[in-house]
């Protein structure tokens, strides 16, 4: 068996299995980042206007983490976006290396022009 292929969603503080998603954890400095498999499947669906990766937010919606999605912020492309919203214009992106006292990472809301697309799988 060949290595299996895995996407980098997000870094989160959080332990073990109440990350909430399917994939795996690996530590990265301090936090965990969610890496899930990517899935090779023709039919992608068409992305929401407003999506976090928070397992605790009423926004988060697993089946489109088996899609490798990016994010344009003014016309350059973000590695470090939690939530989006493309009507309004905005993306929360983690301050630095902060963290609430719950060891989750303290956000920043940034505003301008937002575009979420679905990248092409690696072959």
């Amino acid at each position: 068996m060949g290595k299996e292929p895995w996407t980098t969603v997000g870094a989160w503080a959080l332990e073990g299995k109440r990350a909430g998603v399917r994939g795996g954890l690996r530590d990265n400095g301090g936090f965990r980042t969610i890496r899930i498999r990517t899935v090779t499947d023709s039919a992608t669906p068409q992305l929401p206007d407003r999506l976090s990766i928070d397992p605790r937010s009423p926004h988060h919606k697993p089946e489109f983490f088996e899609h490798d999605i990016g994010i344009t912020f003014n016309g350059k492309e973000r590695f470090d976006v939690e939530e989006y919203c493309v009507s309004e214009g905005w993306v929360k992106v983690p301050a630095g290396k902060t963290v609430d006292r719950k060891g989750r990472p303290l956000l920043i809301t940034l505003k301008g022009r937002v575009e979420a697309f679905i990248k092409p799988a690696a072959q």
